[in-house]
Parts: C-alpha cells; sequence; structure tokens
C-alpha cells in the first residue's frame, strides 16, 4: 500500500496519547503560529491567507482571504466570526473527528482569523446531536482561557478574542450560513435573502465572516509553513491538503488527508480496495448534494477544477463509494426522504417539489412506476433547479439528476419491477472486516 500521497497536517497528532488536551497540543508545536500571527497586523494576516490560496473547505471552495476581505473595517458595528460546524451532509464525516481529536486547533485558528478581520467575539456552532464534540470544545476553549490564548489582551497583544461555543438543536438547513445565523440569534434558522450579505449585515446585523471548521483549522498550519509550502501541495488553482472521508463499501473508510487533487483510485487503494467481491458502481465526490460519479470517473481529480469538468462538485468531499449490489433508484430515494424532511419550507419549489420527488421516487422503488415518471423526475428537479431560496433544493436535484443520466435503465425497471427483486439484499457481499493500521 502506497502512503506518500498522504500529508498529514490536521491529522498529524490525532492519534497521540489525550491529543486534544492543551498539554498535547502545545507538545506537537501548537499555539507557535498564533504568536506569529499576533505579531502580524490584521491586513498583513489577511494578505497571507489570501495569497496561500487557501479555499473554503466546506463545499463551495470561496478563497477565504478574499471573504476575510470583504469585511467592511470603515464600519462602526463590532465584526464578527462565525465557524459554521453543523456538519450535517449525508456521508461527511470531517469536522466532527477534527474537533474530537485536536480542538485546540480550531480554536487557534479561531484567534487568528478573528484577528485577521478585527473581530472580537467569535462563535463556533455545532450540530446539537454531537455533545461529545460540544463538551470537548468547551473543554479546550476554558483550558484556552486559562492559559491567555483566549480573552482580554491575548499573550499581551492588546489583542481581545472571546470564543463561544453553542449548540444548535439539529437542523440541517442551519448549515446553510444565513440560516444559521437566524439560529444562533435564537429564531428560526431559515435562510435569509441576500443581499445584504453577511459580510455588510450578518450576525446581529453587523459585518459577519462565517468559515467551516476545516477552513479555520488550516490557518495555523498556513501561518507556520508560509505561503510557499502550502503551495507546494495541492493543484494550481486548488492548493493544499484537505481531509477526504472515505465510506461505503470499501474495506478501510476513514479520514484521508491528501493534497487536492488526488484521484478516488489513489484513494481506494490506500483504503485496502473495494470491500470482497465488490465492483465500484457509482460514488459522490462531495456528500449526498454533489452529482453522482462512476468508475468511469476513477481518475478524476478530486479538486474544484478537475470535478466540476466531470459534471460534479467536490463539495465536502465526503466520498461515499457504493458497489454492484446497491440500488440506485432506492439510495437517491433514501436521500431525497432526508432532503423532503429537513427543508426549511420557506419556499414553495423546495418545500412542494421534494415531496413531489419522494412521491414518485418510491413508485419506482416499489416497481409501481407510471409510464412518464422518469421524466416527471427531471421535470420536478428542472422546476426546482435555481428556483429555490438556498442550495438546499439544488442539492436534493443533484443525486436525481445525475442517477438518471448514468443509470436510466434502473428508474426505467422500475415500472414493473421492485428494487427488492433487481438488487435482493442476500445477493450484497458480506462487509470485509477492517484491515488493521486503520487511518485517523
Amino acid at each position: 500500500m502506497t502512503t506518500d500521497v498522504l500529508t498529514p497536517v490536521l491529522t498529524a497528532g490525532w492519534g497521540d496519547d489525550r491529543a486534544w488536551t492543551l498539554e498535547a497540543y502545545e507538545r506537537r508545536g501548537g499555539y507557535q503560529a498564533l504568536r506569529t500571527g499576533l505579531a502580524m497586523s490584521p491586513a498583513d494576516l489577511t494578505a497571507l491567507v489570501k495569497d496561500a490560496g487557501l479555499r473554503g473547505r466546506g463545499g463551495a471552495g470561496f478563497p477565504t482571504g478574499m471573504k476575510w476581505s470583504f469585511i467592511p473595517q470603515d464600519n462602526p458595528k463590532p465584526k464578527y466570526l462565525v465557524v459554521n460546524a453543523d456538519e450535517s451532509e449525508p456521508g461527511t464525516c470531517k469536522d466532527i473527528p477534527l474537533m474530537m481529536a485536536s480542538p485546540h486547533t480550531l480554536v487557534e485558528g479561531v484567534v487568528l482569523a478573528a484577528h485577521a478581520i478585527r473581530a472580537e467575539r467569535a462563535f463556533i456552532y455545532v450540530r446539537g446531536e454531537v455533545l461529545h464534540v460540544v463538551r470537548r470544545l468547551r473543554a479546550a476553549v476554558r483550558e484556552a482561557y486559562e492559559a491567555g490564548y483566549l480573552g482580554a489582551d491575548v499573550l499581551g497583544t492588546g489583542v481581545n478574542v472571546d470564543l463561544v461555543v453553542h449548540a444548535g438543536a439539529g437542523a440541517y438547513i442551519c448549515g446553510e450560513e444565513t440560516a444559521l445565523l437566524d439560529s444562533l440569534e435564537g429564531r428560526r434558522g431559515q435562510p435569509r435573502l441576500r443581499p445584504p450579505f453577511p459580510a455588510v449585515e450578518g450576525l446581529y446585523a453587523s459585518p459577519t465572516v462565517i468559515n467551516n471548521v476545516e477552513s479555520i483549522a488550516s490557518v495555523p498550519a498556513i501561518v507556520r509553513g508560509g505561503v510557499e509550502w502550502f503551495g507546494s501541495m495541492g493543484t494550481e488553482k486548488s492548493k493544499g491538503f484537505t481531509i477526504y472521508s472515505l465510506s461505503g463499501h470499501v474495506r478501510r473508510p476513514g479520514q484521508y488527508e491528501a493534497p487536492l487533487g488526488v484521484t478516488l483510485r489513489q484513494l481506494l487503494e490506500l483504503g485496502g480496495g473495494m470491500r470482497d467481491g465488490a465492483e465500484l458502481k457509482f460514488w459522490t465526490p462531495g456528500g449526498s448534494s454533489t452529482p453522482l460519479l462512476t468508475a468511469e470517473h476513477l481518475d478524476v481529480p478530486l479538486d474544484y477544477e478537475g470535478v466540476s469538468a466531470a459534471g460534479s462538485m467536490l463539495g465536502t468531499k465526503a466520498l461515499q463509494v457504493f458497489d454492484q449490489t446497491t440500488s440506485v433508484v432506492r439510495c437517491v430515494l433514501r436521500w431525497t426522504e432526508f432532503y423532503k424532511h429537513e427543508s426549511c419550507g420557506k419556499c414553495t419549489p423546495c418545500r412542494e417539489g421534494t415531496w413531489w420527488l419522494v412521491q414518485a421516487l418510491q413508485r419506482l422503488d416499489t416497481g409501481q412506476g407510471r409510464p412518464g415518471d422518469v421524466e416527471l423526475l427531471l421535470d420536478l428537479c428542472d422546476n426546482i433547479l435555481g428556483r429555490s431560496f438556498c442550495a438546499l433544493g439544488d442539492g436534493a436535484t443533484s443525486p436525481i439528476t445525475s442517477a438518471i443520466k448514468h443509470f436510466r435503465e434502473e428508474f426505467e425497471a422500475g415500472m414493473h419491477t421492485p428494487s427488492r427483486e433487481l438488487f435482493p439484499p442476500e445477493r450484497s457481499t458480506a462487509w470485509a472486516r477492517p484491515l488493521e493500521g486503520s487511518p485517523a
């Protein structure tokens, strides 16, 4: 097995004894980057992150430094930093293990980012179901306050940063940044109309930056290593390292930290290959809301440009791998049921459209499809895409349209044959035991 493809930076200390404690983090050089960053001016720190080419690791891939520079510094209102830790996308599982194994990496990144945008108050909005993560983060924040890394006059530099760990109530829609802000303010989480954008009127109608956990956690490494070091990994337009979440019908699922531009073929090799007797049928490059890809895309570079050119999105780099025993119709139905349930109901295309999508998919799954159901699905998707209030509606259409593109015959078969007959559970290959030496 070749492991030289891996670039452990964020995951480097995950296997250390009590890796999550301040003592263990400082042994790994933790908070040294904070001293360096706080000695820089906010403008220089922002320029450093911009020059490094760090792009948002939460899905859209927007340049992080550019996002910071949008904050109007002539606005007299306070500035806020909000970390989006509401990791709810099906298949996505990188931020939670990061916060569990090394919460101080995120805390150090928060202080640096807050300094860069001149914010004195920061929030980490955590998905409400993961109470163990909330507790670990709050313990880390407490340690950071006691050590002088948070609070008034951080490390004697005159910089003030207070950090609040906020537990959400468990709603997928709160992963959308403006719905997250409404929830953080105590209201029902629903997307806001834009403009104004959060950089101008965000939390409490003040300038706000919202970044993903991995984006903020990558900042200390950039401050330590510099622009050239960060740019030595990845591709020309998608620079640096990132965490790929490999799951599904593979022998060794887990988190694989590698340069942007690695391929699924390489990651599958690291993961021990497909489970015994399995052949790759389809996979998601970035969670269930990204268009499906197939075995013909095994060598697509997993960076923002490469995946886009293949007709999908890199998203959260949640690589869900499915073999030949999986019904694509049933799989897409399960995802669509999730989106229907999680729709906030604010806009008609998403609220009503996801309901109708589920009805049609259920008929095809049970072999009771009606003539024209496949065309109905495509028409519904066309009426949702680009017409919903936020990206939830768009994301709900992606797996359906891509699945029909690649596996239309399975949907057509749903006119007369149930999925359970086409793909009987007893024919499913037995799960292979996990191999020794699983990644962090």
